[in-house]
């Protein structure tokens, strides 16, 4: 017998596409936490060193005279992360054209919200760390970790309506746009012109494949190499070169909604037609039918919606575990925690990740409902959007990341935000939880 851990149960018999993107943020937030955990043993193990040592082996791509060199841990924040970057640019892009974005009434409050809690963590952050070797890391608050933020709603269940679930995703989105602009305007520290204009010209191709309707995944893919090649050549950061050609991807249907109920019928009814025989099975006819109506059913769907969802579970099992795995193992000394926890940094990322997140996230959210700009999510109430502004102050994966850009020549500054975030989502994640189960109503 089969058996399902409880968020699969509870997800087994849905099947739209906002569902089956809840279903896998929170099993990435599942398989983050336990090697998060595996990450933090490592680093304060006797195999701390091998552990290290590992991340720092480089690995050499060469043709010819020409190599690309970097570290595993390099290929992870550059490389792989990328295709993370990939299906972070297709979630804002559906949630804009045909999500709760797309919908200005309904996508109001999040969008504020969410720029509140943008703003609100990097002016703590800043107020701290203002003129100090620190500030440059005011990004690193900034972010929320959707797949830990939404793992912990789900574990809610019915305590929490499904449009507090929307509001939470819509913020989370908006928020990684942000983060998104972020990266690419502040932490880029030199461009070369060159292999920008080529990143612009691949980019140009792939709205020009997505112009003459092409919808094979193939030629994106090639293209998209070359695009995340010269943009990590640029200076930009090369993960945006994955939200940038994501953008590219077709999200129109080549076949109508009308189009494919005739098809499939005409199709069905044909391959109902002919006798099954009970020993050889279908005859080459139905078979051949058959292949029609999965080609009709690619049709009816987009590259876009397809790629999403095939991406997602490698991501959720591969990418982002490694990542956490070659990020998040700090080694500990618990006789100075309590003085690195006071650094500037730190504390920074700790004001910004709580107090930032809940004054921007419920302070904005709380005035835009009272001057009527925007309206509660249904079947909610002020003190749940109190808990998710917690939930909102988990930032964990792109906290990190921004922490490794904005410290890029400081180990010790690294160390002292990373401890930042930890400790910040460990307490915003537990204490968002509490308040959403056991007092919001």
């Amino acid at each position: 017998m089969k058996l399902y851990a409880p968020w699969e149960k509870a997800f087994k018999k849905v099947a739209t596409p906002f569902e089956h993107f809840i279903h896998a943020q929170t099993t990435t937030g599942v398989i983050l936490m336990f090697m998060t955990i595996l990450a933090l043993i490592l680093a304060n193990s006797p195999l701390a060193e091998h552990y290290a040592h590992f991340f720092h082996t480089k690995i050499d791509l060469d043709i010819g005279s020409w190599q690309l060199s970097h570290t595993i841990h390099h290929w992870i924040n550059d490389g792989l992360m990328a295709i993370f970057f990939f299906i972070i640019g297709l979630e804002i892009k559906r949630e804009i054209s045909v999500g709760e974005l797309s919908n200005i009434k309904v996508a109001l409050l999040p969008i504020l919200a969410a720029i509140g809690g943008m703003v609100f963590p990097a002016l703590i952050y800043l107020s701290i760390n203002s003129g100090t070797a620190g500030a440059n890391g005011w990004g690193i608050p900034m972010a929320t970790d959707i797949a830990f933020a939404i793992s912990a709603l789900v574990l809610l269940g019915k305590r929490v309506s499904p449009a507090l679930v929307t509001f939470l995703v819509a913020l989370a989105i908006v928020d990684d746009l942000g983060a998104v602009m972020v990266i690419a305007l502040f932490y880029t520290e030199q461009i070369h012109m060159v292999p920008l204009m080529l990143a612009g010209a691949s980019f140009l191709i792939l709205v020009l494949f997505n112009r003459f309707g092409i919808h094979m995944i193939l030629p994106y893919f090639i293209v998209g190499l070359f695009l995340w090649f010269f943009m990590l050549e640029s200076g930009v950061h090369a993960t945006i070169a994955g939200v940038i050609a994501a953008l590219a991807i077709p999200s129109r249907p080549k076949l109508s909604a009308v189009g494919f109920r005739k098809n499939a019928k005409k199709l069905l009814d044909e391959y109902d037609s002919y006798p099954i025989d009970s020993k050889l099975g279908m005859n080459e006819r139905q078979k051949a039918i058959l292949l029609k109506l999965e080609s009709n059913i690619n049709a009816i769907g987009t590259p876009a919606a397809r790629l999403e969802r095939d991406l997602h579970l490698p991501v959720a099992l591969f990418v982002i575990p490694l990542f956490a795995l070659a990020n998040a193992g700090i080694a500990i000394d618990f006789g100075s925690i309590g003085t690195t926890i006071l650094e500037p940094v730190s504390m920074g990322i700790i004001g910004g990740l709580i107090l930032g997140k809940v004054l921007g996230i419920f302070g904005i959210a709380w005035l835009a409902i009272k001057l009527k700009i925007a309206t509660l999510p249904q079947d909610s109430s002020m003190s749940q959007i109190f808990g998710v502004a917690f939930l909102g102050g988990i930032g964990f994966t792109m906290s990190i990341f921004v922490a490794d850009l904005a410290f890029v020549n400081s180990p010790e500054l690294i160390f002292q935000a990373k401890v930042g975030i930890l400790a910040a989502s460990l307490f915003a994640g537990l204490f968002g939880y509490s308040w959403l189960r056991f007092i919001a109503k």
